[in-house]
């Protein structure tokens, strides 16, 4: 018997279209997102696009503004560190998590991901890497066994690729490459069982991303002020 599995409502296919549109840079860092033109796209209604709007809020993507509408959240130099500075709070908790309670086919499931990653660095499928960043993110949550956390770090996800893809962008495959190394010293840490490892790991990768986003911002926002 086939296993059930729930429709995709259609504010979640709205929530998924406009988020991907964010993260990879079509709405930029507090531009106006219009509700009427945004639904003449899409072929659904206000209401549909309104809804999609305040799930998009609760990732913390979007903005909405009483009486002036929607914008996109702006990716500064406080968003980036709070955001980096919480995601390593979460994965080193779960990480440690991870390090004591592996059972063999979780660690096979992130090599096989890394791997398959390593291949889609290599043949230039970008859009592949990043969507399995995501897989990778959730195998390594796999022990996680708290609902606040887990539900935190969903929220959090689309902001994390925003930002690699901001990085990206300017970094050019030298950030790729950083996540898979950090990727590969965190399997060999996991393997190990080494919690203390893991955390110093996971440290130093949340420090560097940061920094390379907020470098990549910065030099956003210095080109937006050349007249």
């Amino acid at each position: 018997m086939k296993a059930f599995e729930p429709k995709v409502t259609l504010t979640e296919q709205v929530a998924r279209h406009i988020e991907n549109q964010i993260v990879f840079g079509q709405f930029g860092s507090g531009e106006r997102i219009y509700e009427g033109t945004m639904a003449k796209q899409l072929e659904v209604s206000n209401g549909s696009i309104r809804e999609g709007l305040l799930l998009l809020e609760k990732r913390h993507l979007v903005k909405n503004v009483p009486r002036k509408g929607a914008f996109v959240t702006e990716l500064d130099d406080f968003f980036v560190r709070s955001l980096y500075e919480t995601l390593e709070l979460y994965l080193s908790h779960t990480g440690r998590k991870l390090a004591r309670q592996w059972q063999p086919e979780d660690l096979d499931r992130m090599e096989r991901l890394y791997e398959q990653m390593e291949d889609h660095f290599h043949n230039n499928n970008l859009m592949e890497f990043f969507a399995l960043g995501v897989e990778y993110t959730k195998a390594s949550l796999a022990y996680a066994n708290n609902y606040f956390i887990t539900a935190a770090i969903e929220d959090l996800w689309p902001s994390a690729r925003r930002c690699a893809f901001v990085a990206f962008k300017r970094g050019g495959k030298r950030v790729l490459e950083d996540n898979l190394a950090h990727m590969r010293e965190s399997i060999s840490a996991l393997r190990d069982r080494d919690e203390e490892r893991l955390a110093s790991i996971l440290h130093h990768y949340a420090i560097q991303q940061c920094q390379q986003v907020c470098e990549a911002t910065t030099a956003l926002s210095s080109l937006a002020e050349t007249p």
